[in-house]
């Protein structure tokens, strides 16, 4: 063993490369189980981000479903999910380029299925196959009223011909249409402006009638005030849910006219509806569900017996698991540890044996080179307590001098409702490997924590959550382990807002970068798309009526307040933050005369899905921070301009 060089933080040089990270990183999401065979969707950055559908036969081959011009998803919401349903060895999926449906049988080639529009316009999430009636239950998203939001509904689509039957509507929104076992009725979830489906939704049942159309429609949980998660029918039809009800999610069943919960706990059995598709529990038996949970933002994995209730965990070394299927005696699930990458994992419930069936990032990097997430607690505003993960840097080839602290990287998340996770990312290991101590805040509105956690943000956007990433950064200087004078912070989406508002409203960062980041509350709110077009009267205020405090909480009007750099990365193609939202805070600082750089993406869209764009951000960013702080990159980066800096 070599004894480690000592140089300063920054200049380490790190086998976790950008290249490294884009040539071996899939996303992956969606497992299905149909019959022998395990399905799921694989996010390629190196074809631009299409979305595959991989199928793992029982013999351990694997196939690419849908052929190379076919990309699997749909953009309901804008943020898609439930992309395809499988059925006996067909699949359906919704088309990115045209948002169709589409079938493909075993061996075929697709099949357009849908035909109300020629272009984008109407779109398909979510879909069931409803085998007795051979047709599809989905959501559909029309936006041909020119001028007039979407229209979302409940449809039920032939598979011979694609005829379209309207099965529920009136409502804003609509997702998870669950069928019955015996094909007798329908559960779905329903909730209006300006809620958002983790603020409080509804779950209905209705009955099928001759044309199989929906009648009888009862409400059996939820309201503006309770948040109903994943509706699913047990094998012997009782219908199950995840309700915070108590202010935590947990599960609970519908019968006999009544509502009773399996199993009581101060932990989250849900998570915020940003997809479609989204499964923490599943049914491996009808007394045996499969189910994850989190507890303090670590998730583990239990079974419940449905018919004592009795929970027992079982042991694993994941710290997320998400996506849960089940059949007889297996359980499939995507999941990841602080020294795993996420990965689609098949369970053996009975020898409690593990098989990784694909691995998102395929790395043959030595573990020493990996910092693990440690979970922190610290002080915030008002006496309470704020969460995160802390990676410090690590390299087994350097040290830092002894009279230096590493720079500090603050990690602000999107959603704002939802949650960083302690897991291994390559992406963060990039940073920590290089030298740079790295701060995950899972700040006020974070889920994983309880309802009351999650709604620390209410009206206070821009607020609560910009204290957490401060007093994160403050709490991680004050013991010593970084340099409290070289703090940075990024985000993407509303994590990039959460960073612009830390650089515009506080004096304590000297550095950020932000994500297809917010900088103008009221352009947003002008300017979005319907999901999110009234989220902010939960987490600002009604608008116009505060437009106030849209104006109060907006960096772009307080530009004169900014005093270190900035750079900003922004897909061109962004429907969720558009462009001139990034642009207009550029030109800001462009005037004011503070550093600043601009790198923009053809073809983007709310997030970056192309492997030179990704491999760009990254180097870029820490490009940025190089000159900013004067610390020499020890490969070379492709500059980035930067205006304003000598």
């Amino acid at each position: 063993m070599t004894t480690p060089r000592t140089a300063p933080y920054g200049t380490w040089k790190s086998p976790i490369t950008s290249d490294l990270i884009v040539k071996e990183t899939v996303g992956l999401s969606q497992p299905r189980i149909d019959g022998s065979d395990i399905y799921w969707v694989e996010m390629r950055p190196s074809e631009r981000g299409r979305q595959v559908i991989v199928r793992h036969s029982a013999n351990g081959t694997r196939t690419d479903i849908n052929p190379p011009e076919f990309n699997a998803r749909t953009r309901v919401h804008e943020y898609g999910g439930g992309d395809y349903v499988v059925h006996e060895g067909t699949v359906y999926f919704s088309n990115f380029t045209d948002q169709q449906i589409y079938r493909q049988t075993q061996g075929g080639t697709p099949e357009r299925l849908t035909s109300q529009s020629t272009d984008d316009r109407v779109r398909y999430a979510d879909a069931i196959v409803d085998a007795g009636l051979n047709r599809l239950i989905c959501v559909r998203e029309d936006h041909r009223a020119e001028g007039k939001e979407a229209e979302n509904c409940l449809v039920a689509v032939n598979i011979n011909d694609g005829a379209e039957l309207v099965l529920a509507t009136g409502n804003n929104f609509y997702s998870s249409p669950r069928l019955s076992p015996d094909g007798s009725r329908l559960a779905w979830l329903t909730w209006n402006h300006p809620n958002m489906p983790w603020d409080g939704c509804e779950l209905r049942v209705g009955e099928f009638v001759d044309g199989g159309s929906i009648n009888n429609q009862k409400l059996i949980a939820g309201g503006s005030r309770e948040s109903i998660f994943q509706p699913e029918w047990s094998p012997d039809g009782v219908l199950y849910f995840v309700s915070d009800r108590t202010g935590w999610w947990n599960i609970y069943r519908a019968q006999d006219a009544s509502v009773e919960c399996l199993c009581e706990m101060n932990a989250e059995f849900g998570a915020p509806q940003w997809g479609f598709g989204m499964s923490t529990y599943a049914f491996e038996s009808t007394d045996r569900i499969v189910c994850a949970f989190a507890e303090q933002g670590i998730w583990h994995l239990a079974t419940i017996n449905t018919q004592s209730k009795q929970f027992e965990r079982v042991e694993t070394p994941f710290t997320d698991i998400t996506h849960v299927r089940a059949s007889a005696g297996r359980a499939v699930f995507r999941a990841a540890s602080p020294t795993q990458t996420l990965a689609i994992i098949d369970l053996d419930l009975n020898t409690r044996a593990r098989q990784v069936l694909k691995r998102g990032s395929a790395t043959d990097v030595d573990p020493a080179y990996f910092s693990e997430a440690t979970p922190i607690e610290f002080p915030t505003e008002n006496g309470l307590t704020a969460h995160g993960f802390f990676y410090a840097p690590r390299n087994p080839d350097f040290v830092g001098p002894e009279n230096e602290r590493p720079p500090l990287l603050v990690k602000s998340h999107g959603g704002p409702t939802s949650a960083t996770i302690a897991i291994l990312m390559l992406s963060i290991q990039y940073w920590t490997s290089l030298g740079v101590a790295v701060l995950d805040v899972n700040y006020g509105g974070s889920t994983g924590y309880g309802r009351a956690y999650r709604e620390r943000l209410n009206g206070t956007w821009g607020v609560v959550d910009v204290d957490d990433c401060v007093n994160g950064a403050k709490f991680l200087a004050s013991r010593g382990d970084v340099d409290g004078d070289r703090s940075m912070i990024d985000g993407g989406s509303a994590g990039g807002y959460t960073t612009l508002c830390a650089l515009t409203f506080r004096d304590y960062f000297k550095a950020g970068a932000s994500y297809y980041g917010v900088s103008d509350l009221e352009a947003l709110e002008l300017d979005t798309h319907k999901f999110e077009s009234k989220y902010s009267d939960g987490l600002v205020g009604p608008y116009p009526e505060r437009k106030d405090l849209f104006i109060e909480r907006s960096p772009i009007h307080f530009a004169d307040r900014l005093s270190c750099p900035v750079i900003f990365f922004q897909g061109l193609e962004d429907k969720v933050v558009p462009p001139n939202q990034a642009e207009m805070m550029v030109e800001a600082l462009r005037e004011k005369g503070l550093p600043v750089a601009y790198v923009a993406f053809e073809g983007e869209q709310h997030g970056f899905r192309w492997a030179e764009n990704i491999k760009r951000a990254l180097d870029g960013e820490f490009y940025f921070y190089s000159r900013v702080f004067g610390f020499k990159p020890a490969d070379p980066i492709d500059p980035i301009p930067i205006e304003n800096l000598d």
